[in-house]
């Protein structure tokens, strides 16, 4: 399974926009192939943060979800509302040390 995180920050006349531009992306997303869960949320120590969770099958699901152009659309748009860079990390759970 990949785990996937990301962020973005708005500006406080962007978040409105930002929060259903994810939230569309969001629920596209959970209908692909692959998407074992899908979420964004608000940062409750900055509320102008959205924050994502992304869990994919593997590598091959999440590569299909990153070629989808409303994927890239994203991107674009929120980089265009954001504070600045947005962050996206990821993470291969088979790959981490079970305890």
């Amino acid at each position: 399974m990949i785990v996937v995180t990301g962020s973005v920050t708005t500006r406080p006349e962007t978040f409105e926009e930002a929060r259903r531009l994810s939230l569309e992306h969001v629920h596209r997303s959970r209908q692909e192939p692959g998407c074992i869960s899908h979420a964004v949320h608000v940062d409750c120590e900055n509320p102008l943060r959205l924050v994502f969770f992304e869990q994919w099958a593997d590598r091959a699901a999440l590569a299909a979800h990153f070629a989808v152009s409303a994927s890239g659309a994203l991107v674009r748009n929120l980089r265009a509302l954001a504070t600045g860079p947005t962050t996206l990390d990821l993470y291969d759970a088979s790959k981490l040390e079970k305890p």
